[in-house]
Parts: structure tokens; sequence; C-alpha cells
């Protein structure tokens, strides 16, 4: 057994496990990258075809590659797919793909982790594990979805790809945050009718004073806190904002945008049966805490501006980002007769969770919440990547994982040399 114990082994080849097993080899230290589909399956599976990333190229580097394409593109999922298949084989990363780990357990030193490979169960030892399977694997489905009647047609946006897979008819999406507002403008440019069923959510301009949005929020450190300085768990519960990937890369998204493309602007869901839906009548306080959110924003930018006396052109007109004070682009409607509408599709734009339940140690607190200091497990050598606020508030952003795969791995190989150490 010792001759074939690893020295990590990491779960999940996304960018996050493959930023890390870089950074490993580097070190020198032996291991494997266990993937339960193939490299990237998470971006393969669950992303729909026009999806585009909302941050630009240039933010998007693995470790050690240079940007190759526009740096100020948004990439499709495809791209970014491709891109994670030539760094494997760029780099020889040690990935093992169809293999879905079924258990992690420890005894003494060594970590035991069986998996499934092929229809056959192998096990792998190893003296330090690193979990980077991510925080949105799993596709989350409302409860709700069980009351629909069985002729409308149901997805989650996980498994949405285009129009096209969806019967004639309008169409239902639930839920007001990215995905839902993409999947809405991507259903509405295909000249669907569709209804949106928002919920409070905020949003950014695409582009603002001259820069991309993200380069000013960089700039301002916005997404630096860290969690141990959040004050207000609230915080912790707030979902990213909404921001455009698409179109020219300096126009927003907003409600208003969407409803002046012909999509219908709802309030939170509240209840179903049947082929009845009731809607709570908030769709204009959505719209105004999304609109509020970017001014917000705006001013820490404007603010930072004045403060470091930096030279920034004057803000150009962007009609999505223009506060509907009035609340004008929402409708009335709190209650919808699913067949008197012609709705035959519901997309469910509820979220998406991860299943760490392989893990067969005390990780978990009361509430199933991952129990660690910064991505360090109290289980010794045991390590987690890319969830949310696991260090700061861009944890799960992948600009943010880059700075935390170098904070982990150093842990991975100060553990290792600190094994060495004590052997000699």
């Amino acid at each position: 057994m010792n001759e074939n114990t690893l020295d990590v082994i990491v779960v999940g080849a996304g960018f996050a496990g493959l930023s890390a097993s870089y950074h490993l080899k580097n070190y020198g230290l032996t291991h494997i990258v266990l993937e339960r589909g193939r490299v990237g399956e998470s971006w393969r599976s669950q992303r729909w075809d026009s999806f585009r990333f909302n941050s630009t190229n240039k933010l998007n580097v693995l470790p050690g590659m240079r940007c190759r394409s526009d740096e100020n593109a948004f990439s499709s999922v495809v791209e970014f797919v491709k891109a994670l298949e030539k760094y494997v084989l760029t780099n020889g990363l040690p990935v093992s793909e169809n293999s879905k780990v079924i258990s992690v357990e420890k005894a003494g030193d060594l970590f035991r982790v069986m998996v499934s490979l092929k229809g056959l169960t192998k096990e792998y030892f190893s003296r330090q594990v690193l979990i980077a399977s991510g925080a949105a694997n799993e596709i989350k489905m409302s409860p709700v979805s069980e009351n629909i009647s069985k002729g409308i047609k149901q997805l989650h946006a996980g498994e949405y790809r285009n129009a096209a897979q969806l019967p004639e008819g309008a169409v239902l999406v639930i839920g007001g945050a990215q995905s839902g507002c993409q999947v809405a403008e991507d259903l509405a440019t295909e000249g669907k009718k569709v209804y949106l069923s928002t919920s409070c959510v905020g949003r950014i301009p695409r582009w603002y004073r001259g820069k991309d949005i993200f380069d000013w929020i960089i700039d301002t450190k916005f997404y630096d806190i860290k969690a141990e300085e959040v004050t207000d768990p609230k915080l912790f519960e707030l979902r990213p904002p909404q921001v455009s990937g698409t179109g020219s890369g300096r126009d927003s998204t907003s409600l208003q945008s969407l409803a002046k493309k012909g999509v219908i602007i709802l309030g939170k869901m509240n209840s179903a049966e049947g082929d009845h839906i009731n809607f709570q009548p908030n769709a204009a306080m959505h719209v105004k805490f999304a609109d509020e959110f970017s001014q917000k924003i705006k001013k820490m930018i404007d603010d930072h501006i004045t403060r470091n006396k930096l030279s920034a052109s004057a803000p150009h007109y962007d009609e999505a980002d223009i506060p509907d004070t009035e609340a004008s682009c929402v409708s009335s409607i709190t209650s919808l007769d699913l067949k008197e509408n012609n709705i035959t599709s519901i997309i469910w734009s509820t979220g998406f969770n991860y299943d760490l339940s392989y893990i067969k140690l005390p990780v978990f607190d009361d509430d199933g919440k991952l129990k660690h200091t910064e991505g360090v497990s109290i289980v010794p050598g045991l390590y987690f990547l890319g969830y949310p606020w696991m260090r700061s508030r861009k944890s799960p952003i992948l600009f943010g994982i880059l700075v935390d795969v170098e904070f982990i791995t150093d842990k991975l190989y100060n553990h290792h040399r600190q094994r060495i150490t004590a052997k000699i």
C-alpha cells in the first residue's frame, strides 16, 4: 500500500482542480485528479448552447498560460472546455476521467478513496485530499415542480440547451438571478413568448467610465472582503449580481431591458397547483433593488476615482442601466393559468447544489455545511476549493479561485515538507 500511496488526491477536473494539479506537479507532489465525467463535466453538461461567461477572457486564464484569444471577449462554454482539455495535455496533468468518487475515509495518517470506474470499484490511498468538485454540480429543483400538471414540460436551467427542445407555446422561467435572466433572454431572442418570475437579486453595469465593470471591481477590492470581516450574515446569502456576458460588451442586462425584448416580468412564485401558478406582487421591489445595487456600485467606483485622483471617461449611455423608478417594466399579473396562456414549458432556474455525501468524515455541521477555516478542514490533510465565501467574496469566481488555489496548494506542499522533515 505504501508504494502506491499518493501525496495528494484531487477530486474534480474543472478550473479549480486543474489549476491545483498544475501547482502540485510543479511542487513535485505525486497526485491524481479524479473526475466523475469528462474534463470540465459540469460546464459541458449544465450550460445552454448560447451560454457566455460574464467575465472577460483575461480573467479566466489558467496558471502558467497566457490569454491567446481576445482578452476582452466573453468565452463560450465550448471554447472554455477546449481550453481545459488542452491545458491537461499541454501540462501532462494526471487526470482520470469517468472516475466517480464514492467514498473518502481516513485511517491513521492515510486517506482511502474509493472510486467507481467503468463499473468496477478501485481504491486509492493518499496522504492528503483536495475536494475541488465545486459548489454547483447538482441541479436543484423546487419541490413545487411536483405540483405542476404532467402535460407541462419542465426542465432545470442546467438541462436547458436551446428553444428547439421545447414544444410550441410560451415559456415560464422561474428564478430571476443570473441564469434565469440569461435563459429568458435566450428564449426571447429565439421568438418565444417568455414570462419571468423574478427574485431579489442585484445587478451591475457591464461597462462603466471607460472600463469593464470587473476591472473596476478588482481595482476597488470589492471582492476582496474576507469571510471573517463580514458583520452582516445576510451578505452570505446574497446571490451573485446579474451582469451581461453577451452583446457589445458595453451594454448591461436588467429586468427593464428584458421587458423591452418582450419578456413579461412577474413577482416571485408563491404557489402552484395543476395549471395554476400564483406570484407575489413584488416584481417592482425586485426592479428597485437591482437598480439601487447598480447605483451603489457606480458610486463606489466614482468615489474610488475621486479618492485616487484617477483619469476616467464620463459614463456612456447605457439604456438598460437607467433606473426604472416607476417599475413600469413589471406586469401586474399575480396568477397565471398555464393552459389559458398557452404556457407549455417551465424552466426552473432555481440554482445548484453540491453533493459531498461521499465524504465519510466529520466535516459537516448540524446544518450540513462544511466546517473549515479558509478551505482547511478540521480533518488534518483534507482541503476544499471553489466554495462560496471559502476565504473571501471572490472564492467561487474563476479569478478568485486562482488566488485560493495558490493558498491551498501551499498548504498541501507545506504539509508534505513537514512530513518529510519529520521522517529525517
